[in-house]
C-alpha cells in the first residue's frame, strides 16, 4: 500500500531561494495552462495534458525562465491540473494566486530520489537540481520511495514522500456481510462494538520518565503544597 511521511527540511538560502522559484514556476505553469482549458472549453473544444505537455517543451526554447524548475516537475503540474479538471470541473478548478496558495512542486520520479540516513535526528535526499538536502528524521520511511513533494507551510519547508510500504489490501473480508461500529474515546483511542479495545501511547519515552518522576514527588510532597515542576 501506498503512504505518505513528511518531514521538515533544513535548506540552505541558496535552497531556499531555488524552491521559491520552482513554486513560483509551477503556480505560471497550472495558471497558464488552466487559462487556455478554459478558453478551448467555452470554444466547445477539449484540451488535455498531451498537447499541453508538447506546448510546455516548445514554450522553454522562448521563455528561459521555466527551465530553472525541472522539467519533470512542471510535466506533474499538468498532470495535477489535467486530474483536476477531469474530476472537478474546468471551471471549478481554482487558479493558484499568490497571495493565497502556498508554494509546492512534486518530483514524481522514485527513481531520481536517494535517501540516506545521517544519524539518530537527521537525514538527506538528494533531490533533481536541489541536490542534498537535510531533514529531521522524525519517523521511519518504512517503504521504497514512490515520489516526493515539497511544499512550504508558514515559515518552514517540507518534505513529503510517497512510499511502498509493502502492506498488502486483502481480496475479500475476512468476515463479509458484517459491521463493526467504532467508538473513539479519550482513555482508549478506539473501541470497536465487539468489546475489543484498541489504544496506542501518545507520549514519548523522554515524558513517560518525566512523568513517573512528577508522580514520585507529588506522592512525597504534603497536602496543600505544591513544587515546581
Amino acid at each position: 500500500m501506498l503512504s505518505g511521511r513528511r518531514y521538515r527540511l533544513e535548506l540552505t538560502a541558496e535552497q531556499a531561494v531555488m524552491c521559491e522559484e520552482f513554486g513560483n514556476i509551477c503556480r505560471a505553469v497550472w495558471n497558464t495552462a488552466l487559462d487556455q482549458r478554459r478558453q478551448c472549453r467555452r470554444r466547445g473544444a477539449w484540451m488535455n495534458y498531451v498537447p499541453q505537455a508538447a506546448e510546455l517543451a516548445d514554450a522553454k526554447k522562448e521563455h528561459s525562465w521555466l527551465n530553472a524548475a525541472p522539467s519533470h516537475v512542471l510535466q506533474q503540474t499538468l498532470r495535477d491540473l489535467d486530474k483536476a479538471c477531469r474530476d472537478h470541473g474546468t471551471f471549478t478548478v481554482r487558479w493558484r494566486s499568490k497571495a493565497r496558495w502556498s508554494p509546492s512542486f512534486r518530483f514524481p520520479a522514485g527513481t531520481l530520489i536517494t535517501v540516506e540516513r545521517l544519524g539518530r535526528k537527521w537525514g538527506r535526499v538528494k533531490l533533481p537540481k536541489l541536490g542534498w538536502v537535510r531533514f529531521r528524521w522524525s519517523r521511519p520511511l518504512g517503504g521504497g520511495i514512490r515520489s516526493a513533494t515539497v511544499a512550504r507551510k508558514g515559515a518552514h519547508w517540507y518534505v513529503s514522500f510517497l512510499v511502498d510500504d509493502g502492506a498488502k489490501t486483502p481480496e475479500r473480508h475476512a468476515m463479509p456481510d458484517t459491521a463493526v461500529g467504532i467508538d473513539r474515546g479519550v482513555n482508549i483511542a478506539a473501541t470497536t462494538s465487539e468489546g475489543h479495545f484498541h489504544d496506542r501511547a501518545f507520549i514519548t519515552g523522554g515524558e513517560a520518565v518525566r512523568y513517573r518522576r512528577l508522580q514520585q514527588r507529588l506522592a512525597r510532597g504534603k497536602r496543600g503544597q505544591c513544587e515546581p515542576a
